[in-house]
């Protein structure tokens, strides 16, 4: 769970972070258009801090991670889908803000990081759905049972 607080507050900052460098940008090259920059801030705070926050609650209730592999899976490809996608939007959103083309690399290594999160999406759904379906069974009653014993 540990995992998940500080995932959540990484996102938090970063998204923070993005906000600022958003607002200092647009400032300091006078732009006054749209870009992604603009939600690459909530797209952090969102899909990241808020999201991860939800996943903690989720394992605190469910013991998502008592399914390692479906859990896993899950963590790494969300936040690889994630990051690569954030990545690429600030990419895109800086090079509008400066005036110049972000080409076609961007627009694909945007689509990867869209179907990687979706990917991640997918198995936090299905290890959700069979992390409520246990916790009807004993194993998990013993696994709630062995976590605050220790």
């Amino acid at each position: 769970m540990k995992t998940l607080v500080n995932t959540a507050h990484i996102y938090m900052i970063i998204g923070l972070i993005s906000g600022f460098y958003y607002r200092e940008i647009t400032k300091i090259e006078h732009f006054t258009g749209k870009s992604q920059l603009s939600v690459v801030h909530t797209h952090l705070l969102a899909l990241g801090m808020l999201f991860f926050l939800i996943v903690l609650a989720l394992e605190k209730q469910f013991t998502l991670s008592a399914r390692k592999s479906l859990y896993g899976w899950f963590f790494w490809l969300y936040n690889i889908g994630l990051v690569i996608t954030v990545a690429a939007m600030t990419l895109h959103g800086t090079f509008t803000v400066l005036g110049k083309s972000s080409g076609a690399a961007i627009a694909l290594v945007s689509g990867v990081g869209h179907i990687l999160l979706t990917a991640g999406l997918v198995l936090f759904f299905i290890t959700l759905g069979k992390s409520i379906d246990d916790s009807r069974t004993p194993r998990t009653t013993a696994i709630f049972a062995e976590q605050e014993a220790s």
